[in-house]
């Protein structure tokens, strides 16, 4: 994994490089197969990757591994770009008596809406998984957080978030969607849901972190639309940079995310204060609703009465910080 230099719109010559840099840490590693080493970038888009620096990198490394937190830290450090710490969370469950464990570490600060933006994610259990279970453990997982995060509205052309299993735990293996399944389901969204609301809160130039939840839509689909929507919304995310409790643009945006409903049976709660009632303004102390809206987690619920549709987005404010860091990212 290398930090800095996406390794994208680079052509043949990126490929090549992918190739070159993946066999050399295979054979470097007791002469894997190639295919068993996954290569992940993040980066400058469009820039050569200077790939004999990692080459000349590998044999060092390989060298000199050896088990420790340590070593967890600097690889989570690693693998930062615009991010302004790391990012890790952990986790356990019990499966027919042993304890089981998760661990994972995550970057990204910008560039970050579903589908996983500029996430690389990199979680590791000593739990006896079989492939297709972790598979069908990790999907859904992903789904409900770092496909339910956004900055900035902005997709990238780099993501990956990879789930390994060594089995050094001694559980028995789970290999069908038994109650040793949903236990360690449970523990990976806790990491899972902890690495995406950290993305989250390190966005760039991020004072705050918004909770946008739709109740109540014609389809859970409608519902994750419309939470989208509002959290992409400038107005919306600038309005929360200056704590303002103005419950119209959240409407607005409501209004044009492509989903048919009755504005008129609308009601907004903004940071626990119900500003919105039946479409139009429910009285509400606009001193308090300031400052309820400077605390660090500032919740929205949008409770749209037309159905049993429900979503969860989690995004965070747009400030003059995200503009200067963005400016000047290259130079």
């Amino acid at each position: 994994m290398n930090s800095g230099n996406a390794n994208c719109c680079t052509g043949s010559a990126g490929l090549s490089a992918a190739a070159a840099t993946t066999l050399k840490v295979a054979r470097e590693l007791d002469r894997l197969d190639q295919t068993q080493v996954l290569v992940c970038s993040t980066g400058v888009i469009g820039v050569p990757l200077r790939w004999q620096k990692i080459i000349n990198a590998v044999r060092p490394l390989v060298a000199s591994r050896k088990p420790s937190a340590g070593a967890f830290e600097q690889f989570a450090r690693a693998i930062m770009t615009t991010d302004t710490r790391p990012k890790w969370a952990a986790a356990q469950c019990r499966i027919l008596g042993k304890t089981a464990r998760i661990i994972g570490c995550t970057k990204g600060a910008g560039m970050i809406q579903p589908n996983m933006a500029t996430i690389l994610g990199f979680l590791a259990t000593d739990a006896a998984v079989s492939p297709n279970m972790l598979t069908r453990a990790l999907r859904p997982v992903v789904e409900r957080t770092f496909n339910a995060i956004t900055v900035d509205g902005d997709t990238s052309t780099n993501d990956t978030v990879v789930l390994l299993a060594n089995g050094e735990s001694g559980a028995r293996i789970i290999a069908s969607e038994n109650g040793d399944f949903k236990r360690f389901s449970a523990a990976l969204e806790r990491v899972c849901k902890s690495l995406a609301l950290q993305i989250v809160a390190d966005g760039e130039g991020a004072q705050r972190v918004i909770e946008v939840e739709v109740r109540n839509a014609p389809t859970q689909r409608a519902a994750k639309q419309i939470a989208l929507t509002i959290a992409n919304s400038p107005l919306v995310k600038t309005a929360l940079a200056g704590a303002d409790p103005n419950w119209g643009r959240i409407l607005a945006a409501a209004g044009r995310a492509g989903v048919d409903f009755d504005f008129e049976r609308v009601d907004i709660t903004l940071a626990g204060i119900r500003v919105c009632r039946r479409g139009g303004e429910h009285p509400f102390n606009e001193r308090i609703a300031h400052r309820k809206m400077l605390a660090r987690y500032v919740p929205i619920v949008v409770d749209l009465r037309s159905g049993r549709g429900r979503a969860q987005i989690w995004t965070c404010d747009f400030t003059a910080a995200y503009v200067h860091i963005n400016a000047s990212y290259r130079t």
